[in-house]
């Protein structure tokens, strides 16, 4: 699974810094662009596997990244 957060988004560095420590085995990274601009923009998104994932603050956001992990099996 992969989870990439744009260095631009302002909902990124808390949530970024959560799951790293909860989930250490994920593929969680912070790129330079993930290009969703427009969401990116408007509030804290993230993406996961390629789909898009936005909340309307850090907490929302990290909750629904929580439980797009609990739902796909990981790979292993």
């Amino acid at each position: 699974m992969k989870i990439r957060f744009c260095e631009h988004n302002k909902g990124k560095g808390k949530v970024y810094r959560r799951l790293k420590e909860e989930f250490p085995d994920l593929n969680i990274k912070i790129k330079e662009c993930v290009k969703q601009c427009s969401a990116c923009r408007e509030m804290p998104m993230a993406t996961v596997d390629k789909e898009k994932i936005t909340a309307r603050d850090g907490d929302g956001l990290y909750d629904k990244i929580v439980a797009a992990i609990r739902e796909k099996p990981t790979e292993e």
